[in-house]
């Protein structure tokens, strides 16, 4: 399995995650009334002057908004403004096949990655025309045989939709359908040691017994937390980061762009 990082596997490392761009195919395209694009190139802006090394990206999921090959590639073009190799996954509002088309040549859908003394997971919870997420059988066996082949590394696994409830009414349909098929297979292999997922624009950060649990801003629209019905929190678009220790302990925050001001159009084209 290739490694992205040449540091030794005593080394930490440090991991940035970018979730939720909605990206559209026009640089003007808006989301609720923000500009997705200049959103995107704000967050990285912060990314760059707060973190001087990073080790990989990761891209989890909703990268655009309309599928379309032009904003893979804006994203692509601005995050690759961060000097590090970078890994995406797709998420409800993405489409896979352009996604590859996009990504073509390149590794970023390369699903497993080995980085100092950590390997990390990506799957695919998408559904064709679905807004909730399924994960596959295949989906399901690639993390089972990506936890077997690597024991005495720790793991983070990534993915887009929520495996958990997340006190949200209006989103609790639109998670993670079958995610008692993703615990049984991590909860019998203690070398996991975090889930890291996007979907839900808001910051979580909790524990199921000795497994982190983690959810990130996106870099645009945030939702209200803990909302019945659909709500978007006027906070400020934002990053997630990890440094990833050598002995499987796990240092994470979040940080947001300051000085952002959003007013919330919900009279224009929804989410």
């Amino acid at each position: 399995m290739p490694s992205v990082s040449a540091s030794p596997i005593d080394d930490s490392v440090l991991l940035v995650q970018l979730s939720d761009s909605h990206l559209f195919a026009e640089t003007h395209g808006t989301l609720l009334g923000m500009n997705t694009a200049d959103s995107l190139q704000r967050v990285i802006d912060l990314v760059l002057a707060q973190q001087p090394k990073i080790d990989l990206v990761l891209a989890t999921g909703d990268l655009s908004q309309d599928g379309s090959l032009q904003s893979y590639q804006r994203f692509q073009q601005l995050s690759g403004q961060i000097p590090a190799p970078a890994r995406w996954l797709p998420g409800n509002h993405d489409e896979p096949g352009i996604m590859q088309l996009a990504a073509q040549g390149s590794q970023l859908l390369q699903p497993v990655v080995d980085i100092g003394n950590w390997r990390i997971t990506l799957l695919d919870s998408s559904v064709p025309g679905s807004v909730p997420g399924f994960l596959q059988d295949e989906q399901l066996q690639l993390l089972a045989r990506s936890l077997d082949e690597a024991p005495g590394r720790h793991h983070l696994v990534c993915l887009h939709h929520h495996p958990v409830s997340i006190d949200c009414a209006w989103m609790e349909p639109i998670g993670l359908r079958n995610a008692e098929a993703l615990f049984e297979v991590i909860e019998g292999r203690s070398q996991v040691r975090a889930l890291l997922w996007g979907h839900v624009h808001q910051e979580i950060d909790r524990r199921r017994g000795g497994l982190r649990l983690l959810a990130s801003p996106s870099t645009c629209i945030q939702f209200e937390p803990r909302s019945d019905d659909f709500k978007v929190e006027e906070r400020a678009p934002g990053y997630r980061w990890l440094r990833l220790l050598a002995d499987g302990r796990l240092e994470t925050g979040v940080q947001r762009v300051e000085g952002y001001a959003f007013t919330v159009d919900y009279g224009s084209d929804g989410y």
